[in-house]
């Protein structure tokens, strides 16, 4: 991925004229009011494999992040030559595209995935609608004893755990 320098700031505005002393004048309906809190957007999102990714050297790759889709990402598998002829490769090949991280691997894609434990892969399936599908992955729940509603983060816990 390419990165590039920020670009220069336009240049501001020339202020207003300071009013002279003793001179009341108008202010703006805008500076009276504070700036808006521009809500940002979570894009990427942490997990943890319950058994983990083995390379070829062995090593054991756990902890990851997975990218929210987009509608390009659930089109273009439908092209591949393996999902028209097996649907149940889509996933693969989805999950290849918006995993941005696994360990120390130095790039994620559709084979690392197909060689993923089966537990892994349903965990990443899983994973992957909870921040696709409902936005977030907190989860509304009440307390069975008491009846008191209350949050859950679903997102980066292990399988079977909630």
């Amino acid at each position: 991925m390419r990165r590039t320098a920020p670009a220069a700031p336009a240049a501001a505005p020339a202020p207003d004229p300071v009013p002279a002393a003793g001179a009341a004048g108008p202010q703006s309906p805008a500076a009276a009011q504070p700036p808006a809190r521009q809500e940002q957007l979570r894009t990427e999102f942490p997990f943890q494999l319950p058994r983990g990714y083995v390379d070829e050297a062995g090593t054991v790759h756990r902890d990851g992040t997975m990218r929210l889709s987009t509608a390009r990402d659930e089109l273009v598998p439908l092209r591949d030559v393996r999902v028209q002829e097996n649907p149940a490769y889509l996933s693969v090949v989805l999950l290849g595209r918006v995993i941005t991280r696994l360990g120390t691997l130095p790039m994620v894609h559709d084979g690392i995935v197909e060689n993923m434990f089966a537990s892994d892969l349903a965990f990443l399936q899983d994973f992957y609608r909870q921040i696709n599908a409902e936005g977030h992955t907190r989860a509304a729940v009440e307390c069975p004893h008491c009846s008191e509603p209350f949050e859950v983060e679903l997102g980066g816990s292990r399988l079977g755990e909630s």
